[in-house]
C-alpha cells in the first residue's frame, strides 16, 4: 500500500486537500460516508473540523479522496470505517507528501546557501523579491522555507513575472527551543538593550550576517548575469525574517530598492539598526499587539525617530483586531491573552494579500 497526501499553501499554512491510496489489490467501492475525519481542522486555532471526505473516486487499485483543506500540522487521522478496507491515514504513515506549485521553485545550493528560486519566463532582466522566512523555516532540507508559512509560493502565484528567491536560514544544529534557551542564557531575547551581544555567530540558527552576505552575493551574481534588473530588487520577510530583512538591507543598502519587514523581532540588535535605517524605502507592518508584547511600541518609536529625520519613505501599519479578524486571525474561541498574541503574529497574511496595497507600494519603487 502507498499513501500520498496532496497539500497546498494557504493562509494558515500547509493544508491537505486530497489523499491518494494505492493498494496492492483491486480497490473496493467506497463512499464518503465510509471515512471518518478526526482532528482535521481548517482554522488558524485548529478547533473547527472540516465536514469530512467529499468524494471518493476509484480507478483500479487506486482510491482518490477529496476533502476540504485541513491543517497538515495537526495530528489528524482519516479512518475508513468500512470492513472492506481496514485503514487509518495519518501524517506518520503517509509515504509521500506533495506540495502544489513546489515545482515552480528550483532547489539550489550555492556557496553554502540553500535556496529555492522561482524563475519567470523572460528574455530581459526582471525584478526580484528576496523572501526571508520566519524561525520555523530554518534547516537544511531546502524545503521548509516554502512550507513553514504562507510566503514564497504565494508571491510567485501573485507575481509570476518576477523572480522570487527563497533562501533557507541554517539551523546551526539547534531546534527553535534550543536556540531560545541559548538566547535566554544571555538575557531576555525580546528586550531592547542597546549594545547587547548580537546573535550573529556563524553557527547561530537563523539569519546571521555572514549567511545574509552570501545570500546577497547570489543576487549580485544574477544581476551580473543580466537576469535581474538592478533597479528593482526587493526584500520581504516575517518575524525572524522581518528582522532578517532589516539586517540584510542594512548590510547591503546599495542592493535593495524597497523592503517590507513584517512583525520583525525587536531586540538590542534590531532596534538600533531600524532607528538608523539606511536610505531604502521600508513599509513595516505588524499587529496591534503581538506575541512579543512590546514589538509594536519599539517599532513605532524607531519609526518616529526616522520620521523626525525627515524620512518620508518609511511607512508603518498596525493591523487592528477587526482587520485581522477579516483574515481569520484572533477568532479562535476561548483564547487566553498569550494565545491571542500568538494568533496575531500571523499579520503576514493580510500583507501577502496586499492589504493597504503594501505589495504594490513596494513594487512601485525603482532606482534611478
Amino acid at each position: 500500500m502507498e499513501i500520498t497526501l496532496h497539500t497546498r499553501m494557504e493562509d494558515f499554512g500547509q493544508m491537505v486537500d486530497g489523499i491518494t491510496v494505492k493498494l496492492d489489490t483491486e480497490a473496493p467501492d467506497l463512499q464518503p460516508a465510509d471515512f471518518r475525519c478526526t482532528h482535521c481542522y481548517d482554522d488558524l486555532g485548529a478547533v473547527r473540523p472540516i465536514s469530512g471526505v467529499k468524494t471518493v473516486a476509484k480507478q483500479g487499485n487506486t482510491l482518490e479522496l477529496a476533502t476540504d483543506p485541513f491543517l497538515l500540522r495537526c495530528d489528524f487521522s482519516v479512518q475508513c470505517v468500512s470492513t472492506a478496507l481496514p485503514l487509518t491515514i495519518t501524517k506518520e504513515n503517509a509515504d509521500r507528501i506533495t506540495l502544489f506549485h513546489e515545482e515552480l521553485f528550483r532547489p539550489v545550493v550555492e556557496n553554502g546557501v540553500r535556496y529555492r528560486l522561482y524563475e519567470p519566463e523572460c528574455t530581459e532582466p526582471r525584478p526580484l523579491i528576496l523572501f526571508l522566512h520566519g524561525g520555523g523555516g530554518s534547516g537544511e532540507d531546502n524545503l521548509l522555507q516554502l512550507t513553514d508559512t504562507l510566503g514564497a509560493i504565494k508571491l510567485a502565484e501573485r507575481l509570476p513575472d518576477l523572480y522570487v528567491l527563497a533562501p533557507q536560514a541554517p539551523s546551526g544544529g539547534l531546534s527553535m527551543e534550543e536556540m531560545f534557551a541559548k538566547m535566554r542564557a544571555k538575557g531576555d531575547p525580546y528586550k531592547v538593550e542597546i549594545g547587547a551581544d548580537p546573535d550573529n555567530d556563524r553557527n547561530d540558527r537563523g539569519w546571521n550576517r555572514a549567511y545574509l552576505g552570501r545570500v546577497c552575493d547570489v543576487i549580485r551574481r544574477m544581476i551580473a548575469q543580466g537576469k535581474v534588473d538592478p533597479r528593482r530588487v526587493y526584500a520581504i520577510g516575517m518575524s525572524m525574517g522581518g528582522f532578517g530583512t532589516i539586517k540584510a538591507v542594512s548590510s547591503a543598502p546599495e542592493l535593495f530598492t524597497a523592503c517590507v519587514p513584517i512583525c520583525p523581532s525587536m531586540n538590542g540588535e534590531s532596534y538600533p539598526i531600524l532607528e538608523n535605517f539606511p536610505d531604502v524605502p521600508a513599509y513595516i507592518a505588524t499587529a496591534y499587539i503581538d506575541h512579543q508584547v512590546a514589538r509594536h511600541a519599539y517599532l513605532l518609536r524607531a519609526v518616529q525617530k526616522l520620521w523626525e529625520k525627515g524620512r518620508r519613505d518609511i511607512r508603518f501599519t498596525l493591523f487592528t483586531p477587526e482587520e485581522l479578524a477579516a483574515y481569520g486571525i484572533g477568532l479562535t474561541p476561548g483564547l487566553s491573552a498569550r494565545d491571542l498574541y500568538m494568533e496575531n503574529h500571523n499579520s503576514w497574511i493580510p500583507v501577502l494579500h496586499n492589504e493597504y496595497g503594501i505589495l504594490d507600494w513596494m513594487l512601485s519603487h525603482r532606482k534611478n
